[in-house]
C-alpha cells in the first residue's frame, strides 16, 4: 500500500474505530453500578447515537469528494457553499 494513501487514511480509520469503542467504555463503566437498568439505558442510548451518526454519515462521505475538488481548484467560495449545503441538508 502506498504510504501516502495510508497516511491520509489513518485519521478516517481512527474515527471509524472510535465509535464502537465509546459504547464499550460506556458499558464497562455502567457495568460497575448496582443495577442492570443502567447497562440497558446505555445500550439503548448507544443504538440511538449510532443510528444518528451513521444515518448522517452520508453527508460526510458525500461532501468529501466535492470539497477535495474545490480545494484542488483553490476555490474557497465553493468550499464554503459545500459546507452550507451539507449543514442545510443535515438540519432538514
Amino acid at each position: 500500500m502506498n504510504k501516502r494513501i495510508l497516511k491520509l487514511a489513518i485519521p478516517n480509520i481512527i474515527s471509524n474505530i472510535s465509535i464502537p469503542l465509546l459504547g464499550m467504555v460506556d458499558t464497562a463503566l455502567m457495568g460497575h453500578l448496582d443495577s442492570l437498568v443502567y447497562v440497558g439505558a446505555i445500550a439503548l442510548g448507544t443504538m440511538v447515537f449510532n443510528f444518528i451518526y451513521w444515518g448522517l454519515g452520508f453527508l460526510r462521505m458525500g461532501t468529501v469528494g466535492f470539497t477535495a475538488q474545490a480545494k484542488g481548484a483553490n476555490d474557497h467560495k465553493e468550499i464554503t457553499r459545500i459546507l452550507y449545503r451539507a449543514v442545510l441538508i443535515a438540519l432538514v
